[in-house]
Parts: C-alpha cells; sequence; structure tokens
C-alpha cells in the first residue's frame, strides 16, 4: 500500500552526520534526490561534486549526530489508548489517528504497523470498532501522511465469528501484516492461575463475576478453534505476500503448530528455549523495547536482553510505548549487549525484510527511500532532532539553553 508523500520537493543532502549503515557508522553527507537515497558522500570533494549537479537543494546540517533509517515498529497497539485512553471513554477515530501520527515523527518512527485486535472482547477490540480504525487508516493514507502508516491485524484465533472479516481483509490486502493469538487462560502470557482474570479486571475495571462470565466464554470459544480455518487464512495470506506472526509462544511444539500455518515472525516468546528454537527453525522472532529498556518483562517472562545476547532475537518492536525503541537501541550499544549498527538493525533492516519491504525500506543504501532520523543525546538518552519521510523534512526540534 502506497503512502500519499509529497510529490514534488527539492533534492536535499543531510551533512556533518555519522551515518549509520548497515554494518558499519561512517563520517558522510547522505544526498536525496526524488524521495530517494542518491548518494552516500564519504569525501568534501564527492560532496562538491554533488552540489555541482544541483543548482538547487535543501541543506540539513546533522552537527556530528547520528544518522539512522527511520525506525520501524511492527507492533504498536498505542493507538488503541489514543482511541480509548481510559475505560469507557472513546474519542473520535479521525482525530485519535491524527494525533497519534504526528507523535510517531517525534520518537524517530517513520513507519508504524497500528496494531488492532480482532476478537478479544476487550477495551478498544470489539468488530465494529476494528472495521472502523481500518478503514478510516486505509482512506487517510491515500490521502496525506506524515510517516507510512500500516496496519497489523492481531486474530484472536478463538474469535470464529470474525474469520469472514480476516478473509476480507486478506483478500482486499486492506491490512499489511496478520498475526494469530490466543489470550486464553492457562497458555502463553496468562499461563499462570489468576494472571487473566487480574488483567482483565485491572485494565477493564469488570467485578469478579463480571470476569468469569468473560473467562468461561473464551474457554468455550476457545474448543471449537479449527487448524483448517488458520490454516485456511495463512494460505491466502502468502497469496497476497502478507507475512503472519504468531504470539506469546511458549513451547517448542507451540513453534512447530505456528510454523505450519505459515508463521515467519515469533512475537514475544515467553521463555528462552521458545525463542532460541523459533530463531534455529529460521524464524524472526521479535521482543519488546519496553522490556529492554525496563530491564523485565511486565508480565515476568522471558528479558528481552537475555534472548538478544543469546543470538535468539532480532527485532525490536515498541509493543505500547513508542518513545521506547530508539532508547531500546541505545541502552543495547551503551551496555554492550550489541554493537550500535547491529542494535539499529533491529528496528530498521530485520523487520522491513521480515514483512517483505527490505529492497524498499530499512537501511541507508542508494536507491532506498529516504526515511531518515538524526539523532542527537542529552544525559545519556537519545533524542529525534530530525526526522525525514521519503526526501521529506516532517520534524524538526528545537532547543532552548
Amino acid at each position: 500500500m502506497n503512502d500519499r508523500l509529497s510529490a514534488s520537493m527539492k533534492p536535499l543532502i543531510v551533512m556533518n552526520g555519522k551515518v549509520i549503515l548497515p554494518d558499519k557508522i561512517v563520517e558522510a553527507a547522505v544526498a536525496i534526490v526524488d524521495g530517494r537515497i542518491d548518494a552516500i558522500l564519504e569525501s568534501e570533494e564527492a560532496i562538491r561534486n554533488w552540489r555541482r549537479l544541483h543548482s538547487s537543494f535543501t541543506s540539513v546540517d546533522a552537527a556530528k549526530q547520528y544518522v539512522l533509517p527511520g525506525l520501524i515498529d511492527i507492533h504498536c497497539d498505542a493507538i488503541e489508548k489514543e482511541v480509548q485512553p481510559r475505560p469507557n471513554t472513546l474519542f473520535p477515530l479521525d482525530m485519535a489517528l491524527l494525533e497519534f501520527e504526528r507523535k510517531l515523527p517525534v520518537h524517530g518512527i517513520t513507519t508504524m504497523y497500528h496494531s488492532l485486535s480482532l476478537g478479544v472482547g476487550l477495551s478498544l477490540r470489539g468488530d465494529h470498532l476494528l472495521t472502523g480504525m481500518v478503514e478510516h487508516i486505509n482512506s487517510y493514507r491515500t490521502k496525506r501522511s506524515m510517516i507510512r502508516n500500516r496496519i497489523h491485524l492481531r486474530f484472536e484465533v478463538s474469535h470464529l465469528a470474525g474469520m469472514p472479516i480476516v478473509e476480507r481483509y486478506l483478500d482486499e490486502k486492506a491490512i499489511d501484516y496478520l498475526s494469530f493469538m490466543d489470550h486464553s487462560p492457562g497458555q502463553g502470557q496468562y499461563r499462570e492461575p489468576g494472571s487473566f482474570e487480574r488483567y482483565v479486571m485491572k485494565n477493564q475495571g469488570v467485578s469478579v463475576d463480571e470476569v468469569r462470565v468473560i473467562v468461561e466464554e473464551l474457554l468455550q470459544r476457545r474448543q471449537l478453534v479449527n487448524g483448517e480455518h488458520l490454516l485456511k487464512l495463512s494460505k491466502l495470506a502468502a497469496k497476497r505476500g502478507i507475512a503472519i506472526a504468531s504470539h506469546d509462544d511458549d513451547s517448542v511444539e507451540k513453534i512447530e503448530e505456528s510454523a505450519g500455518y505459515g508463521v515467519s515472525v515469533c512475537e514475544f516468546p515467553i521463555n528462552l528455549e521458545t525463542a532460541k528454537f523459533a530463531a534455529e527453525r529460521g524464524m524472526r522472532v521479535c521482543v519488546g523495547a519496553p522490556n529492554v529498556v525496563r530491564g523485565a518483562s511486565h508480565d515476568k517472562n522471558l528479558r528481552a536482553v537475555d534472548a538478544i545476547a543469546a543470538d535468539a532475537a532480532d527485532i525490536l518492536c515498541s509493543d505500547y510505548h513508542p518513545s521506547s525503541m530508539l532508547a531500546a537501541v541505545f541502552k543495547l550499544a551503551d551496555e554492550g549487549i550489541a554493537a550500535l549498527p547491529s542494535a539499529v538493525r533491529m528496528v530498521t533492516l530485520h523487520p522491513a525484510q521480515a514483512l517483505g519491504t527490505g529492497s524498499e525500506l530499512g537501511s541507508i543504501e542508494l536507491g532506498k527511500a529516504a526515511d531518515l532520523i538524526i539523532v542527537d543525546r542529552y544525559d545519556g538518552q537519545p533524542w529525534v532532532t530530525n526526522t525525514i519521510v521519503g526526501g521529506q523534512i516532517v520534524y524538526r526540534a528545537a532547543v532552548r539553553y
């Protein structure tokens, strides 16, 4: 799906940057023409020659700061909180998307896979709101765009009534990424007794009796799940070139089952054994940036840094906290868990490759879309000073001292 980005713009050159390429850091200028990376210029002579060829251009001084590819977030459900910041407080979908999108360049995110849940039955996760938001995002991104807005449909496998919706979206290619989820109690994220009930009561404000009904109905639906239904969806996704993820896998057996459904991305494995097996099997393994920043899982599951250190995870997503992506990258580098170019790949090139856009996005290489961010540091924390999407400056920060 193409985004409506500016069709006419001057050539642009980002000067004096520490440019993070896929495998190294170089001091260079990045030249952009027609929204694409035209040249990586590592000498004054090369810069002068490029300038001679372009009589009119815009220049941005990176001032010795880092120049990174724009961040690609393949799993973030923060848009749901923008629509419903508290239980039973819904805001208009058009307002929510507009306000949420303009926050993302501040965090360096230039491609966002808005993660929308179908069938969980909690919070902003009813069918009518899900379909409304999918349709609104699809309409919006054909008209205007600050970033590249994508849709990650998270399908609760026990929601059999939602199958026709998923089939229609796959057939129309109205979504860009699909994941199969199972939030039923007793396994995955909620394998600890009572953990599902505590989560629902805390976040949805329901009573003990109400949550008991929710659990009973969910477990009844879970018993009706048919693998043939999921296989049908996976074949349709493959036909449309849409990647499929699993969610909260907690065993080797779960990974094998997921692989049978064409899953190529393992999101948030519960333990290190499962993460390692998924990686060995050739899956991309995605862990949460908030987990890296905080040093632990909020559900007391796998520590993301342990998976990364063991080469059992190669993608970071923001999950629910967009500002964590950039902070996690620099924390991994500062603590020696990963070299900076390697950490950057986890939020740029690897997610692009996993979702089939690696030839277009995810790295600073000739011919690719010019999605760039300039990153400074203050008191050790990274912060974005400029965000460029498709060769157009969409965000620029100024600081007073």
